[in-house]
């Protein structure tokens, strides 16, 4: 399913094969948490703007419309009209944000919708249910996400009970593969590391969930606050023990330059919310770096958000009148600036893409990193 093509250094240009289509990495995938991008876009704007992969999530989608209802749509594919390859999060990062909630145990974690207060129970194999319910071309096993920092002694037992629902995940969704009623009998199913910040912890999880020969392998737990540096050194410490031959996802990550340093030490698929809800208040990623169009400066700036860019806000429209659009409360301002910040995001794994394809990835890194990430 996955194939590396090239490498440079660390980083890695591949492709990933799936029922609904092959995806070039590294990739972007773009957060539809509830089957839509949070600012009016439709699995149609997607097309245009270059997007490879669309997440959604498991625990809200169980929670609205609920699962049963989507798997009488058709699926997710069918539900949104989205033709490629969808991603789908356990839940579990959800439900363990609901600490004063929940309640965990080796059968899994009980806990109170954020919607209603209803007591709703997941584990392992209710998570694999619901995401085979939902039809995604991906799913993620279930695991515990733990604060950072974390006690060492509390990260390490985590871990163990993670690795154990691992197993149960993975019965699972061979059990619902092979039912008749399953709507994509070929799910595939990615494991995730965890372990907090600690070393040892990270690279022992690592080694064990890599004996499972699951389809893909997730780094889980960063970018909750800790600094880039802690991030960057615990991608660096569990890349050696992760699969040469599986494509390897950074969770939750990040801002350009988060990206571009994860790929250089080894991953090939990144998610983020970051481009769509920064979008929605006027912060805008450009070849230049950051900007925020509520600025009065751009009062009666005539340029597109970026001269550079070529999606199609960028073609039809300037800085001054989305800026208007922001201060009359208009939606059409978010729609046009998540359209520019996800085509950036996906555009920018493109160019990526090509600079490891033409040996140029490491000038790209020194003139993209710093630069990407500055506010202007």
């Amino acid at each position: 399913m996955f194939k590396l093509l090239k490498t440079q250094g660390s980083a890695r240009r591949g492709e990933f094969e799936t029922v609904h289509g092959t995806f070039q990495t590294p990739a972007f995938m773009n957060v539809a948490t509830c089957g839509a991008i949070k600012g009016a876009l439709s699995a149609f704007d997607l097309k245009e703007i270059g997007c490879q992969v669309m997440l959604s999530n498991t625990y809200h989608l169980h929670v609205r419309p609920g699962d049963d209802v989507v798997y009488d749509m058709g699926g997710l594919h069918k539900f949104t009209r989205w033709d490629g390859p969808i991603l789908t999060d356990s839940g579990g990062f959800q439900v363990f944000s609901l600490a004063q909630l929940r309640k965990i145990k080796e059968e899994g974690v009980s806990f109170n919708s954020h919607v209603d207060g209803r007591k709703i129970f997941m584990g392992p194999e209710e998570s694999m249910r619901i995401q085979s319910h939902l039809g995604s071309t991906i799913a993620m096993a279930f695991d515990e996400c733990v604060e950072n920092p974390a006690e060492y002694s509390y990260a390490k037992e985590s871990c163990a009970r993670t690795e154990r629902w691992l197993e149960r995940c993975k019965a699972e969704m061979k059990r619902l593969n092979s039912l008749p009623e399953t709507i994509n009998k070929n799910q595939l199913l990615f494991g995730i590391n965890q372990g907090a910040t600690y070393d040892d912890l990270r690279s022992d999880n690592m080694k064990r969930i890599a004996e499972m020969e699951l389809d893909g392998y997730a780094i889980g737990g960063l970018a909750v606050g800790e600094p880039k540096e802690v991030m960057y050194h615990i991608i660096s410490v569990v890349e050696p023990f992760a699969p040469k031959d599986k494509i390897r996802y950074l969770m939750g990550v990040g801002t350009p330059g988060n990206i571009i340093e994860a790929v250089s030490r080894g991953v090939d698929l990144f998610d983020c919310v970051m481009p769509s809800r920064n979008a929605r208040h006027g912060h805008l990623f450009t070849n230049g770096g950051i900007i925020n169009l509520n600025n009065k400066k751009y009062e009666r700036d005539e340029s597109p958000i970026d001269p550079s860019c070529g999606c199609p806000t960028c073609r039809n429209f300037s800085r001054s009148y989305i800026r208007h659009l922001f201060k009359c409360g208009e939606m059409l301002a978010m729609r046009l600036c998540v359209i520019h910040n996800l085509y950036f995001y996906n555009n920018l794994l493109r160019r990526v893409r090509d600079s490891i394809d033409n040996g140029t990835f490491d000038e790209f890194r020194r003139e993209n990193t710093e630069k990407l990430d500055t506010r202007i």
